[in-house]
C-alpha cells in the first residue's frame, strides 16, 4: 500500500502561519534577518545552536521534527 505524499512545509510557510516577518523571527533566534532570508531562498544552509533551535520552534510553534529537514523553499 503505498504511503499518501504529504507536501512539504517550507519554513517560509512555517514563519507566515506564525504570523512572523524574517525581522522578527530573526530577532527571536538571534541571527540577522538577511540569514532568515538566506534559509528561506537556500542560499546559505541553517547552522544553529541548540538554543538556536529551541528559539526556533517556540517561534514558529512546532516541533523539532515538524521543522523542514531542508529550509530552502520548494523549486519547480
Amino acid at each position: 500500500m503505498a504511503q499518501e505524499q504529504t507536501p512539504k512545509v517550507t519554513l517560509k510557510q512555517l514563519r507566515e502561519k506564525a504570523g512572523l516577518s524574517q525581522e522578527a523571527l530573526a530577532r527571536l533566534v538571534g541571527v540577522s534577518s538577511k540569514t532568515v532570508s538566506n534559509w528561506e531562498r537556500g542560499t546559505n544552509a541553517a547552522s544553529l545552536t541548540v538554543p538556536q533551535m529551541k528559539a526556533l520552534c517556540e517561534a514558529l510553534g512546532v516541533t523539532l521534527h515538524e521543522l523542514p529537514d531542508d529550509f530552502r523553499s520548494e523549486r519547480e
